[in-house]
């Protein structure tokens, strides 16, 4: 695979799994710069993460602008503005000054096919990608500049011992049935696709619902937030504001039918920072309206809802009534889950 850098991470047709702290990537402070898009639920999981761990002065970052994507095949894809004041909260390359986030891809490997996609974590010292998969970053970002943090942040583990199987248990049916499951409802090419996956969704919602119940708040598995709490609210911060319209997942909503990951949703937004400082509505909204002419070929972006998150944080989770969509198919898809350990 060809490359315009002696030092190259683990590329593949698919992107880069570097890791830090690694003898190719030492954790060293302000050398690695992070490509997001703030509209993005992938990219979201990481700036969360360095915004919780207090990275926000350990790795700068360069913003796309929420739309327009490119063409069908997604080319030339991402585009950075022409100053940081054309779109509120995106920002220009401030590493390359390029127009299109392919260019960083390019600059790393020439004969590069994937997506371009973000999050895109550069190493600024080599010249190269370190990583531009999530779930990967989700897992050791929170980690890897522990050494190097005041004992208050780096005592953060969003990863802990006693939770890991549960963590691993929940995970892979949270990625496929929800925070992949919208966008397998919402790009469906037929009514019979988008039947069967949108039962998916609402069953694992149902199964969310009863398991956050279960442990009392305020987070997933109670007092602990982990990376499970980051995966889910990536996903449900967007979904009343855009995946009810814009991907059709409108059986139920997160505000009226599951009062129990409302008020999580509610407690992660207002009373963990970093959720709230990751979060831009702008982008979210806008994104996803004008980027997908398919869908939304007027580009037309709907008001509503309003408000984007609500406020009144029930701290006394016995208060709360546990919610469910009762459709048939969605009750017996959430049978099938299984419950963590």
């Amino acid at each position: 695979m060809a490359t315009n850098s002696p030092i190259h991470s683990l590329a593949t047709s698919d992107g880069w799994h570097g890791v830090i702290p690694s003898d190719k990537f030492p954790a060293e402070k302000g050398r690695y710069h992070l490509y997001i898009g703030l509209f993005c639920p992938f990219a979201h999981r990481v700036n969360f993460v360095r915004h919780l761990k207090g990275l926000t002065d350990f790795i700068d970052i360069s913003i796309v602008k929420p739309y327009p994507k490119g063409d069908a095949r997604g080319w030339p894809g991402w585009q950075f503005p022409a100053s940081d004041n054309e779109y509120p909260g995106a920002t220009v390359d401030h590493l390359f000054g390029a127009q299109y986030l392919h260019e960083v891809y390019f600059r790393d490997d020439t004969e590069y096919k994937g997506r371009y996609s973000v999050p895109l974590l550069w190493d600024k010292k080599t010249g190269t990608a370190v990583c531009n998969e999530s779930a990967e970053m989700l897992r050791w970002l929170p980690l890897a500049f522990n050494k190097l943090l005041p004992p208050s942040l780096a005592e953060i583990d969003l990863f802990p011992t006693n939770l890991r199987e549960r963590i691993d248990a929940v995970s892979p049916w949270v990625q496929s049935d929800v925070n992949a499951g919208v966008y397998k409802a919402g790009f469906a090419s037929s009514q019979e696709e988008y039947d069967k996956n949108l039962i998916p969704v609402f069953g694992a919602l149902n199964k969310l619902e009863k398991i956050v119940a279960c442990h009392g708040g305020p987070f997933v598995f109670g007092q602990d937030l982990t990376e499970l709490d980051i995966r889910l609210y990536a996903t449900l911060i967007r979904f009343d504001t855009v995946y009810v319209q814009h991907f059709k997942c409108n059986l139920g909503t997160i505000r009226h039918d599951y009062p129990v990951l409302n008020n999580w949703l509610k407690g992660m937004f207002w009373n963990v920072a970093a959720a709230r400082e990751s979060t831009n509505f702008l982008h979210i909204k806008e994104n996803y309206t004008k980027s997908h002419t398919d869908i939304n070929p007027k580009a037309i972006t709907p008001m509503g809802p309003f408000p984007d998150i609500e406020e009144g944080f029930e701290e006394d989770w016995s208060k709360l009534t546990i919610g469910e969509v009762k459709q048939p198919d969605v009750l017996r898809y959430e049978l099938g889950i299984p419950s963590p350990m």
